[in-house]
């Protein structure tokens, strides 16, 4: 479990921790929406405030930890996709494999974009309580009419808090396949079928379970949650970030 803290709540007393959770999504969802509509450079600029934010407030992923190993295959998968998919000037030919110009530049746009997704979505989990963030996603879709906002709330909390249940569950199956030596097999469908189908049933019996003792405990969605405020450092938060996207943007 020590190799699995990069989505999991770690007290603090940072600025990122005691930042207002509606500030938090805000910023979020602004800054998800920017990185849709830059370049490289702008994807690393909106990066940079990120990085210098989850250092000082030690939130960051451990460079050690499985769900970078994770994030680097899939990298390593779309960006190959991405360069030998898209056409354009070739940069390197391998029979009826072309690498292009443009592919490298796109699967290294799409590359950037799931790091930068990967790296708030850790800071926002390693930073917020899931109580915490079920009443902010509440607070912000109150106001929307056609929307259960504490039905979606209550979705968003349990999400949050069941992402290290499934961490936590891929590494219990990786050990139990290294037991038993599967990674020994050459058959690399063999191995994604005794991975996967014991993975989907662990996490199907978790699930279970949990419904079950929500249940039996008369879990309802209207609860009283933890009071939100929000002061000026947290308004000020979010024009520095707002600032920060509108540069970015005119770059």
């Amino acid at each position: 479990m020590d190799e699995l803290t990069g989505f999991h709540y770690r007290s603090g007393s940072s600025v990122l921790h005691r930042l207002d959770v509606r500030m938090k999504l805000l910023l979020l969802a602004l800054f998800s929406a920017a990185g849709l509509h830059v370049n490289s450079a702008g994807l690393l600029l909106l990066g940079l405030p990120l990085l210098a934010l989850a250092g000082f407030s030690r939130v960051a992923p451990s460079l050690h930890s499985r769900e970078l190993r994770g994030l680097g295959l899939l990298l390593g998968v779309v960006f190959v996709a991405r360069t030998i998919s898209t056409d354009g000037a070739a940069l390197l030919s391998m029979g009826t494999v072309v690498v292009s110009r443009e592919g490298v530049r796109d699967g290294l746009q799409v590359c950037l974009r799931l790091i930068l997704v990967f790296l708030m979505g850790s800071m926002l989990a390693a930073s917020t309580r899931p109580a915490d963030v079920k009443a902010g996603v509440q607070w912000l879709l109150d106001p929307l009419p056609f929307i259960p906002a504490e039905r979606v709330g209550t979705m968003l909390g349990l999400i949050v808090r069941f992402i290290p249940l499934i961490f936590e569950e891929v590494s219990r199956t990786m050990d139990a396949q290294r037991a038993r030596a599967v990674e020994n097999r050459r058959n690399p469908v063999y191995r994604m079928v005794m991975f996967g189908i014991p993975l989907l049933r662990r996490v199907l019996e978790t699930s279970d379970r949990l419904a079950l003792a929500m249940e039996a405990r008369g879990y309802t969605e209207s609860r009283t949650g933890p009071e939100l405020r929000a002061g000026r450092r947290d308004w000020a938060a979010l024009a520095a970030g707002g600032c920060w996207l509108a540069l970015v943007m005119a770059v």
